[in-house]
């Protein structure tokens, strides 16, 4: 039996849902250019902090953009952790971090080159005390300082 029809076999043994989403994954993969995910890749590897968004943390374009911003802010995260790209600059970017990343909205965010999620996952996060936790442990937001217990009178 050739490889092609023991492939073939394989891909008509598998629920139809597996097969679409593989051939979608495939799809995606050549659809972003060698350059593009060497320069995705190397952003979010050699970056601590990574928010690919519409706009700056400074001047952020879109509401979803500026709630991660906040949250940042709000967590203490300092700015000059936080490396931004402007996806409203770059169009082929815009397109690119969607199929890197899987996940078909702007803002995203990168901690210590893992995808973290976009602005309703972050909120979530933020919410449930987990991204707090998370900022600490990777260095980029201050731990809160321990409260002292009242003094008895």
């Amino acid at each position: 039996m050739s490889f092609a029809r023991a492939g073939l076999r394989t891909l008509r043994s598998l629920p139809p849902s597996q097969v679409y989403r593989s051939s979608v994954l495939i799809h995606q993969r050549r659809l972003i250019s060698d350059e593009a995910r060497k320069l995705i890749d190397n952003a979010v590897q050699s970056n601590p902090l990574v928010v690919f968004m519409k706009g700056t943390p400074e001047a952020p374009q879109c509401g979803f953009s500026r709630a991660v911003c906040q949250i940042l802010d709000v967590q203490g995260v300092p700015r000059e952790k936080i490396v931004s790209y402007n996806c409203l600059e770059d169009q082929e970017l815009r397109s690119a971090i969607k199929e890197y990343s899987e996940w078909p909205t702007i803002p995203q965010v990168y901690v210590k080159g893992e995808f973290v999620g976009g602005c309703d996952i972050v909120l979530s996060m933020h919410q449930s005390g987990e991204l707090e936790n998370l900022l600490i442990k990777e260095g980029l937001a201050p731990p809160l300082p321990e409260e002292e217990p009242a003094p008895k009178a």
